[in-house]
């Protein structure tokens, strides 16, 4: 199957084969089965990596179900010195066997996990993969994001997602092979830091050799020697000295510049293999109270995405829908977004690179508080930070969101020391971008001040945010959202304030009047075009501001509150949309028709 390219875009080998398709599968609500070989009842088949619970995946089974089986049977094309097995995304916790060999087990439904299954393999090519995945729908204690908990989807919440989600696939690598690479740029020295280990056999006398093109210019070619299967180093690039000349070299949404890769790995010389990646050279920081991009304050202008299809939920339908959803949001005027409770496919990520979109990168929410929903969410959260931190297009990390999962910050200290802590461990490991402790209210540690407010009347949002003192006015007296914004201990230090939730207007194109959700409604789409236009103006114009994201890219499910359709098709001409986002004056001022 073919629907999805290379699906680790910086490290990428030519021997793989993408394991997506039909599948054996069957549920096991009674769980009475333990291993592949308990006679399981293979009741159905299923579009791999599409949930059960969507249209494309063939089932379209939407209830409670605690346990899933797989198994794919299936002719292995190539056979290298070491095979393993990869899969993107497993919800929530999944055993995976071998040929009837357990092989490794996985806990957390948002990120990657792979194992080395060589020594599981059966003679020939013919190979059997199973395996068991366990997500128990009421359990609210585990990072779940915008999945429902009822049967039904309600309010803001969406159908669940259970089981294989992202691509499985396989790759060929030799007995010592590179494992990661990590990317760190230094924008004050011009430099590029290349962090890089290896796996497999140890071995000594290793080396790696980097070649790091901008376009057709060779900027490095540098040799590293391993210490302990590791090496970090920084690649220096020439620096022009004048911004004009910087800018060829630099990546920002204007100018995706992006430095073409090869690494390979040798062994006293002889080598052992050679594989691709990408990087770039950029900056992002807080300068005050701006955001700031390779050294200059850059606005913001995001957009909320939820990141669901309606055929194929949390799952894109094809690696095209993944890069169409990002031109689209610079179609329409925005130069981020902000993924809403979910960590993004590496492949939207890549086309984030390579097209020039920022990205917030948000934790799916666990909803009760306990030790073990912040074991889960640490553990889940580590591994999406360490899968994307070479993302150029990533600029910040937020790791809690409107107090789920810790809704008691302003009076019980466990909660307020657990966004604290996620904050410290996230900037641990992350020096280089802004961190969110908890956005949209109740701030604490945070480098950025998130401000969710729907407040549907553009001059009660202007007269709120347009405050001589916002130190006493907005902080200690009002309440968007009834809630306060910085807990008691944290005053504001002077962070950018960013209104990241607002908008939400209503219109469904095709029925206007139907019983859909929303902050705000407009039943026309020249009262949705006016209504838009207001609020842009007004959040664009207020000072206070370093940026803003409007709610939200595009309906889902039940929620109508997008710029476009659930399938992507505008509610009002294109232009007229980026026109209000930036808010720029159009020639024409003719009413939008629905498109």
């Amino acid at each position: 199957m073919s629907d999805f390219d290379y699906p680790r875009p910086q490290l990428v080998r030519d021997n793989w084969q993408n394991l997506n398709g039909t599948w054996q599968f069957a549920y096991d609500d009674e769980e009475r089965h333990c291993r592949p070989d308990d006679n399981i009842d293979w009741t159905h088949e299923i579009q791999v990596p599409y949930a059960p619970e969507t249209k494309l995946s063939g089932i379209h089974d939407m209830g409670f179900h605690t346990v899933a089986w797989y198994r794919l049977e299936f002719d292995m094309e190539n056979r290298g010195e070491r095979t393993i097995l990869h899969f993107g995304a497993v919800d929530y916790e999944a055993k995976v066997w071998v040929n009837d060999r357990l092989v490794t087990s996985h806990q957390g439904g948002h990120t990657s996990f792979c194992v080395d299954i060589t020594d599981a393999l059966a003679e020939g090519t013919r190979q059997v993969i199973v395996l068991r995945a366990e997500d128990d729908p009421h359990d609210l204690a585990k990072p779940r994001g915008k999945q429902d908990w009822q049967l039904e989807p309600h309010s803001i919440w969406y159908p669940r997602t259970t089981g294989i989600w992202q691509t499985v696939w396989l790759e060929q690598v030799p007995a010592t092979y590179l494992k990661r690479v990590r990317w760190t740029p230094h924008f004050d020295g011009f430099e590029i830091g290349c962090d890089i280990l290896a796996a497999g056999e140890r071995r000594e006398k290793l080396t790696v050799e980097v070649k790091l093109w901008h376009g057709d210019v060779l900027l490095a070619d540098d040799e590293y020697k391993l210490m302990g299967q590791e090496a970090h180093r920084k690649i220096a690039i020439s620096d022009p000295g004048i911004d004009d000349s910087r800018n060829d070299l630099l990546w920002s949404p204007e100018r995706p510049t992006l430095l073409d890769v090869e690494l390979t790995l040798r062994c006293d010389g002889k080598e052992l293999e050679t594989v691709r990646s990408y990087t770039a050279l950029r900056s992002v920081a807080i300068n005050r109270d701006r955001f700031m991009l390779n050294g200059r304050p850059y606005p913001l202008r995001l957009v909320l995405d939820q990141g669901y299809w309606p055929d194929s939920g949390i799952t894109a339908p094809n690696d095209e829908a993944l890069k169409r959803d990002v031109e689209l949001a610079k179609l329409m005027g925005f130069n981020g977004v902000r993924k809403h409770q979910k960590i993004e496919d590496p492949r939207y990520l890549y086309w984030a690179d390579k097209l020039g979109l920022m990205v917030w990168e948000e934790m799916p929410s666990a909803y009760s508080f306990s030790p073990k929903s912040m074991t889960r969410l640490i553990k889940e959260w580590q591994e999406a930070i360490e899968r994307d931190y070479s993302h150029p297009c990533v600029i910040v990390w937020v790791p809690f969101n409107e107090s789920w999962g810790v809704p008691n910050l302003t009076s019980m200290q466990a909660h307020r020391n657990a966004v604290e802590a996620l904050y410290h461990m996230t900037r641990m490991m992350d020096s280089t971008r802004p961190v969110i402790g908890n956005d949209g209210w109740e701030a604490s540690a945070t480098d950025i001040l998130g401000i969710h407010d729907y407040d549907s009347d553009p001059q009660r949002i202007k007269a709120r945010y347009e405050v001589s003192d916002p130190a006493r006015t907005l902080f200690d007296q009002r309440r968007p959202g009834g809630r306060i914004l910085t807990l008691d201990g944290f005053p504001h230090r002077g962070q950018p304030i960013v209104l990241t939730e607002f908008g939400g207007i209503a219109f469904d194109t095709k029925a206007p009047d139907i019983d859909t959700w929303g902050y705000s409604r407009a039943n026309t789409a020249e009262s949705f075009y006016e209504h838009y236009t207001a609020l842009l103006k007004v959040v664009n114009e207020t000072q206070m501001f370093s940026g803003f994201c409007y709610t939200q890219f595009a309906d889902t499910y039940q929620e109508a509150n997008g710029l476009l359709n659930a399938d992507r098709t505008p509610k009002i001409p294109f232009e007229k949309i980026s026109a209000a986002t930036r808010s720029v004056q159009l020639v024409a001022q003719d009413p939008p028709e629905p498109v």
